[in-house]
């Protein structure tokens, strides 16, 4: 394998992050404590952790507060698209059940076809990238494939980013070409644009979704990070980037972003792989996130999926 799944899952983690805090004002705007992105990703990344396997009515329970009583569910499209992460990741070596299971969690708030169909290329994206079954040339048509019939502009959408992308075009033409129509679809297509225009290079493609200034910039510039992440792992991801998610004091025990989704990554991949002898205090989280406190880690055994579980 180039890179180890453990690798791939921080990359996707902490990418989405890095695009989101980019696109609020630069590499080291961390001010903000706690990213949008990572409250997302939490409550879904602890459940599956937890039973090692989806439940939607625990993702409910879970989300209720972050999708329904948001005051005006603000961005609840960038969240219906974040929460599903966790899902492509735990998922990706079966694509049956990927598709089954990102369409049940995206039916769990908002039943819109943008939102499926979005949930579904981007999360097929991840799940061949973990594979190391994405290849440029055919990636589009396999997600046009994957998505299926739809009523949507996506398909259509993610077939012009194809050809330009054949054409090798640059960023204007991109512009010119795609509408507008169907802000999620066209945030969705715009980041595999930039994703796979520079598809060897993070930090190229985090940065060309930046140059669009649209005012989608944050939903664009996060599913670039996501993306790109998954591909290209931590090992691809400018060191500075990850550092700058570091705290900016000395704060002893101070709980950070980088922290946080490299230990949610951490248990998530565990999880798939049937990790055995998983410690029950490993299983709760605290508010801010973290799955391990500051205890000593008891040594584990990892397998393939479903081999060896938790006693």
């Amino acid at each position: 394998m180039r890179y180890s799944l453990v690798s791939r899952f921080r990359g996707a983690f902490v990418g989405g992050i890095l695009g989101e805090n980019l696109a609020k004002g630069g590499v080291g705007n961390n001010r903000e404590g706690f990213s949008n992105f990572a409250r997302t990703i939490i409550p879904g990344t602890e459940s599956l952790i937890k039973l090692g396997k989806l439940d939607v009515d625990e993702w409910q329970i879970g989300y209720q507060k972050e999708f329904i009583t948001s005051p005006g569910n603000s961005g609840i499209e960038n969240k219906l698209i974040f929460a599903t992460i966790p899902v492509a990741l735990f998922f990706h070596e079966n694509p049956v059940k990927l598709r089954q299971n990102l369409v049940r969690v995206s039916k769990i708030w908002d039943d819109a076809p943008v939102v499926r169909d979005s949930n579904l290329a981007i999360g097929y994206a991840i799940a061949q990238s973990l594979t190391e079954k994405l290849h440029l040339h055919t990636i589009i048509p396999q997600i046009i494939s994957f998505i299926g019939e739809t009523e949507t502009l996506l398909p259509q959408k993610l077939l012009i980013i194809h050809k330009l992308l054949e054409e090798h075009a640059g960023l204007e033409r991109l512009k010119a070409e795609l509408s507008r129509e169907e802000k999620l679809s066209h945030a969705t297509a715009v980041a595999f644009y930039c994703f796979l225009s520079t598809l060897e290079d993070f930090r190229f493609s985090v940065l060309r979704s930046l140059q669009l200034e649209s005012m989608h910039s944050q939903t664009i510039t996060a599913i670039t990070g996501i993306l790109s992440g998954s591909y290209n792992s931590t090992v691809g991801i400018p060191a500075n980037w990850q550092t700058s998610l570091l705290p900016t004091n000395s704060t002893a025990n101070e709980e950070t972003n980088l922290c946080q989704m490299l230990e949610l990554a951490d248990a998530l991949a565990g999880v798939w792989s049937g990790v055995y002898n998983l410690p029950l205090n490993s299983r709760e989280f605290s508010e801010s996130g973290f799955i391990m406190p500051n205890q000593s880690v008891p040594f584990s055994v990892y397998a393939a999926p479903n081999i060896i579980r938790g006693r």
